[in-house]
């Protein structure tokens, strides 16, 4: 909740203040070392056991994640209208909400297609990055690209939910990886807004 909130306030600053969007769009370098570095940070805590479980080592590197992230998507949220981004966001809350009631009702099981995910992910990436080296994406393509990606990661969301909760559930994440899981669940959350943005965001002129 803490990560989301600092996220929605960077949205927020960005969508609502014309000197910020001006401000980054002078300063394009800035975007560009975000980027390299939110991809640092998330591999760092995805792939180092000890980042992920040393105290407070391991708060300092999610909270600064999430900085950089929050930073990130307000700057996407800058390039459309504010109502747009309100749209976006109460989508995504009611989407996010019902399949975490639903990840915990439910009977069936979905931490076992794990595999399935992940393949519809570097699908989806690949096709992303052979639009973007071509350019051949028309409006409804995207548009339905992003409506997919929207879909996956609620998927997504769905799992890790369940993968926390474990219990009865064929796999699970341990208690001690109680950071990994956090930021599991908030890329799930932050993916969903952004494809949904995507989807149904009018953008500015």
């Amino acid at each position: 909740m803490v990560q989301i909130l600092i996220t929605s306030a960077f949205v927020a600053m960005f969508t609502l203040s014309e000197s910020l969007r001006m401000w980054i769009q002078v300063n394009p370098g800035i975007l560009i070392a975000s980027m390299f570095l939110s991809i640092a940070l998330v591999v760092v805590l995805a792939f180092s056991e000890n980042a992920r479980r040393q105290f407070p080592a391991n708060f300092i590197l999610l909270f600064a994640f999430t900085f950089v992230e929050g930073f990130l998507v307000g700057v996407i949220s800058s390039a459309y209208e504010a109502n747009s981004v309100l749209l976006a966001a109460g989508i995504t809350v009611a989407i996010c909400l019902s399949l975490t009631m639903f990840a915990f009702q439910t009977k069936i099981d979905f931490t076992g297609i794990g595999p399935y995910l992940f393949m519809a992910l570097m699908a989806l990436t690949l096709f992303s990055f052979s639009a973007m080296l071509f350019s051949s994406v028309v409006p409804i393509e995207n548009v339905t690209y992003c409506c997919l990606g929207a879909l996956l990661f609620s998927f997504y969301l769905i799992y890790d939910t369940q993968l926390i909760i474990g219990g009865n559930h064929k796999q699970s994440i341990s208690p001690e990886e109680y950071l990994f899981a956090a930021l599991t669940l908030y890329l799930d959350i932050i993916n969903i807004f952004i494809k949904i943005l995507a989807a149904v965001g009018k953008r500015r002129n």
